[in-house]
């Protein structure tokens, strides 16, 4: 058994020291601290933040992902060991997350010398900005392994619950910036303007036919226009304004469809009004596709130590990062359940410590069958 005490009180340090993406310098120190203590091989990580270490000797090679950065978000929980850090929140997770591969680094250590191969525990940072997973990929640390799995908590779950899907199982993220660059005048003259806000609110409209007329019924799209702004007073035509928001897609060729409707409908719109748009638009992170091949193991593994497991009948529309893993091995991602009254990037969001129970025997069942399963 795992000890729950210790991932309870790790986590809560964690939790207390929140650090942003690009900045987990005191997380990373913290994390190799407590994994040497451990006397669990560190390995040389050519990254700023983030740590990679190794249980086990041989092969065959899996991994297993946590990530570690938090949120640029105001705490307003009123826990006692809330984030000393003003305006930085573990608001997503992530200090759940570590507690609990750590808790799967107690285990895995505890019986090393029957490992069937090695386990490398991917502590990885700048995931809430889409391209952590990308790095740790980069560093050739990850080359051969057998395969790469992951979770992510979700208060939408009670505790004991687990859900997952073969194939796509989250979004592509796609965002999108409009500036538009035309011309002011007194509100008494329109005549004399090129006015920005009618401009940007025939955008927002097309924009909408993207998903209704040039998308097929049986594919999925999302675009979501997320805030606006333009203008200062109320009897002034302003000379510019900006839009910013997002698209969700499961396919390539949707995703790239959608861009490319996009970047049409901007330049016929400056045409018709005569001024400037520019689009700057962004591919944030891939669609996670989850090996069909790994769907069953991982099943078996949450019914063996007690989930309530259950298959998503359609794949989520969020985002995550762990799809950059799939680019050097099979991989496979479930969400499992931290029953919380506020949502993920919420300054309440508080998940059920409970859920630090069973993470850990669920990751050392899926291990051992990567590592015993005769397959390549």
């Amino acid at each position: 058994m795992t000890d729950i005490q210790q991932l309870v009180q790790w986590r809560r340090y964690f939790h207390a020291h929140p650090e942003v993406s690009n900045d987990e310098f005191q997380t990373t120190e913290k994390l190799k601290e407590i994994l040497e203590e451990m006397q669990i091989r560190v390995l040389n990580l050519p990254l700023p933040t983030g740590i990679v270490a190794e249980i086990g000797s041989g092969e065959p090679m899996v991994a297993v992902r946590s990530d570690i950065d938090a949120l640029p978000i105001d705490e307003q929980t009123g826990l006692s060991f809330a984030s000393k850090t003003k305006d930085v929140m573990h608001a997503c997770g992530h200090d759940v997350h570590m507690a609990a591969i750590l808790g799967l680094a107690m285990k895995l250590k505890a019986r090393e010398s029957s490992l069937r191969g090695r386990v490398r525990l991917i502590f990885q940072a700048s995931e809430e900005v889409g391209f952590g997973a990308e790095r740790i990929v980069d560093t050739g640390l990850l080359e051969g392994a057998k395969a790469i799995i992951g979770f992510h908590n979700d208060p939408t779950l009670k505790i004991g619950e687990w859900q997952a899907k073969p194939g796509f199982m989250t979004s592509n993220v796609d965002r999108f910036r409009i500036h538009i660059q035309a011309k002011g005048a007194h509100a008494a003259m329109p005549q004399d303007a090129k006015d920005p806000q009618v401009v940007l609110a025939q955008l927002i409209q097309s924009f909408q036919t993207i998903v209704s007329r040039n998308t097929a019924p049986f594919e999925e799209a999302v675009v979501t226009i997320g805030q606006v702004h333009s203008g200062q007073t109320w009897n002034v035509i302003p000379d510019s304004a900006m839009l910013e928001g997002t698209v969700r897609t499961f396919k390539t060729e949707v995703q790239s469809n959608v861009a490319k409707r996009m970047r049409t409908i901007c330049d016929g719109v400056a045409k018709q009004y005569e001024v400037d748009i520019d689009l700057d638009y962004q591919t944030i992170t891939q669609a996670v596709n989850n090996t069909p091949e790994l769907h069953e193991m991982a099943m078996q593994s949450a019914q063996d130590v007690g989930y309530q497991a259950s298959e998503l009948e359609r794949p989520l529309t969020i985002g995550e990062d762990f799809s950059g893993y799939q680019t050097v091995a099979p991989v496979y991602f479930a969400m499992i359940g931290s029953e919380s009254e506020f949502a993920l990037h919420h300054p309440k969001f508080n998940p059920d410590e409970r859920i630090l129970e069973r993470v850990p025997d669920y990751f050392e069942a899926f291990v051992n069958r990567l590592l015993e399963d005769g397959t390549n």
